[in-house]
Parts: structure tokens; sequence; C-alpha cells
């Protein structure tokens, strides 16, 4: 390759991962916008907890269905148009949702869910893809973008309640996303992005060849996501249920989560210069599981927010160095769609349990124990040899090595 060729290959990898970025802060708002609005829309629409949590349903089924298209949308004009297509239909549901009844309200919601499916997995698949050296780092940075958006939410969503400007903020957020969506339309021609692979091969038997791996992330890309938001979700509900918060106060509660995940999401970039990605996992999913015991624990704010910050820390760099693994030990963009719809039904139906426990039992208390077992189980996950897993995963159906994406 000439120094021209590869100075614009560079500039293009840059151009491509800011931009990822960008689009990041919005997506991150309307991923836990639920979180904080869940108190609000079910007093509009006189929801109990079994029906807030299908409200989680929503986003997340219409989300788990356009993950699988996103695949196939990328592979045949690119990572950027299923993340233009996702910025555009994640604003329209945003600047929708306050002007209807419950059941436009519902379409509002799985149509930005639709967008998330639609932006999110292209977006980390793009991000993995320009940067092959730097994988796990420049995926904790995508994700750090993500948790500025999910840190911002809740107190704006509180600030915009109280103020009584729940529409002007998602019509600010909506704004936000085509603003984004009209930079990645007008990148130049000299902005070249890789291709996704077209996975023309028999994936079955690659993937039996390497089964308990594959199972290990499916189990893990389903439970990640679905511990996020059963425990992220339903913050804001807790604290208001325990009677000693004010509402504001109660809908802010999720910020402390969404701050130590973007915190834990900064720093891990430097970590992983002294420390082994998997040690890592361990050593957060161990804190995490100590903040989502200590939040069933808590009765004030102290407790509530000290616990969210331990869960949040601990969780920060699990997403993002899964995503890494799953780059690293499988080559092939069908099996990367496969684990972002196991992420997404298990986003959705976490929530959606937590609800129905709560419901079942009278205690969001209970339904919260969900989350906690969820994280235990990825810990148990992430003993096992991930090493050996990576020596074993020889060549992608395409015969290409398994470290391109």
């Amino acid at each position: 390759m000439s120094t021209a060729d590869s100075s614009s290959t560079n500039s293009s990898a840059r151009a491509l991962t800011y931009i990822s970025y960008a689009s990041f802060v919005p997506i991150g708002i309307a991923t836990v916008l639920l979180g904080p609005m869940r108190p609000i829309l079910s007093a509009r629409w006189s929801l109990n907890y079994g029906q807030q949590g299908a409200l989680s349903m929503a986003q997340y089924l219409a989300s788990t269905c356009a993950v699988a298209l996103s695949g196939v949308l990328a592979s045949r004009w690119g990572f950027r148009f299923p993340m233009k297509v996702g910025l555009f239909l994640m604003a329209a549901g945003l600047a929708l949702l306050p002007a209807g009844s419950r059941i436009a309200g519902i379409v509002c919601i799985a149509a930005y869910g639709g967008g998330l499916g639609l932006a999110v997995p292209a977006a980390n698949l793009l991000v993995a893809a320009v940067n092959p050296g730097r994988r796990s780092a420049a995926l904790n940075v995508l994700n750090f973008f993500w948790s500025v958006g999910a840190v911002a939410c809740p107190t704006l969503v509180a600030v915009a309640e109280k103020s009584g400007r729940i529409p002007l903020f998602l019509a600010l957020v909506s704004g936000f996303s085509v603003l984004v969506m009209i930079g990645i339309a007008l990148m130049g021609r000299h902005i070249v992005e890789p291709k996704a692979a077209s996975d023309s091969g028999p994936l079955l038997p690659f993937v039996r060849t390497r089964m308990n791996t594959f199972l290990a992330f499916a189990a893990l890309f389903f439970l990640y996501v679905g511990v996020e938001n059963g425990f992220g979700q339903w913050m804001a509900s807790y604290a208001k249920s325990l009677g000693t918060l004010p509402l504001a106060t109660s809908l802010s509660t999720p910020s402390f989560f969404y701050a130590s995940l973007m915190v834990g999401r900064w720093i891990a970039p430097l970590v992983l210069h002294a420390l082994d990605e998997v040690r890592l996992v361990q050593v957060g999913l161990l804190l995490a599981c100590a903040g989502m015991a200590g939040l069933t624990l808590s009765t004030e704010l102290i407790g509530v927010a000290t616990s969210a910050c331990a869960a949040g820390f601990g969780l920060s760099i699990v997403y993002p160095i899964t995503i890494s693994l799953l780059s690293r030990d499988f080559g092939s963009p069908r099996i990367g769609s496969v684990m972002f719809v196991l992420s997404n039904i298990g986003g959705g139906v976490l929530p959606w349990i937590v609800g129905i426990s709560a419901d079942q039992f009278h205690s969001l208390k209970v339904g919260l124990l969900l989350p906690l077992g969820g994280c235990v189980l990825m810990l148990l996950f992430f003993l096992r040899d991930w090493t050996l897993a990576s020596s074993q995963s020889g060549q992608s159906p395409q015969g290409t090595s398994s470290s391109e994406s």
C-alpha cells in the first residue's frame, strides 16, 4: 500500500469512527429513555408494573427485527446505510412520542426501537472494522459516548418534567439525531468504509467446530443487555417506590448508574494496557454484583447512588470487551447478527420479567433480583478459558482470518 493510500485509509477510518461516536450520544439517550420516562408514562396511561415492562418489550421486539435486517443492509449498501435509516426512525419516534395516546405512544417506542436496532450493530461493527489494531479500546470509547447520552437522559427528563417541557426535550434529541444523519449522508466519496463480508459460505459446520464458544457468546449477549436494562430502566421506579425521595430526584437516579458506565468506559482503554481484558471483566462483574445486591438493601439516596455507581462501573467494560472477543474469535457478520439479535431479545425480555415479578410479589425489590442473577451467570461464563477459545479460532467460513471483521 502506498503512502497516499495509507493516509486515505487512516483518514477514512478516523472520519467513520468519529461520526459513529457522534451517533452514539442520541442513541444512548434513546436507549435508556424508557427508564426515567416510565413513571411519567405510567401516570399518563395508568399502567401497572407488568404493563410498564411491556413498553420495553415493544422497543426491543422492534429492535430485534431491525437488528436482523441491519446485517443484510450493511452487506448490500455498507455500514452507513443502516445507521442513516436507523437515526431517521429514531428521530421520528422520539419527536412524535408525546403527541398521542397509549397505542400511538407504543408505535413511537417501537419506531425508535427499530431505529436503534438498525444503527447500533452497524456502528459497533464499523468501528471494529476500521480499528483492527485496537478494537477493545475503540469500542470502549464508542460505548463511552453512548454513556454520555445515557447519563444525560435521566437528568434532562427530570428537568423537562419539572418545567413541563418533555415534548421540547424529545424534539431536541430528535433534531440532534437528524443532524448526525445528515452528517453521515454528506460524507464525501473519499471516505471509504470496509465492505461487510458477504458470508456466502456454510455457517453451521463452522459453528459446530466451536459450539461451546458460540453458546458462551450467545448467553453473554442475551444476558448483558437484559441485565443492564433490567437494572437501569427500573431504577427510577424503584427510587420512586421507596417514598423517601422527591419525584424529580427519583427520575434522575439512573444518572448515577449511567455516569459510572461512562467513567468506566473512559478509563478502560488505559487499564487495558496493564490488565488482561478477560480478568478486567471478571473484576468488573464482581463489583457489579455487589452494587446490584446493595441496591435491594438501600432505602435512602446515598445507598441508591452508591449501589448504582458500583453496578455501572462494574458493567462498563463487559459489553465492549465481549464484542471485541466476538470479533476476534469469529470472522462472520452473520454470527455477529445472531448475537445482536440475542442481545435485543434479552434487553426486552428481562426488564419485562422484572415488571411481572414485581407485580406477582408486590415488590419491585424482588424483581430486581433478576438482573443480579444474570450478572452472576455472566461472571460464571467469564471464568471459562477464553485464551483457549482464541487459539482455536482458525478460519472463518469464507477462509479469511477470524481477526478480520
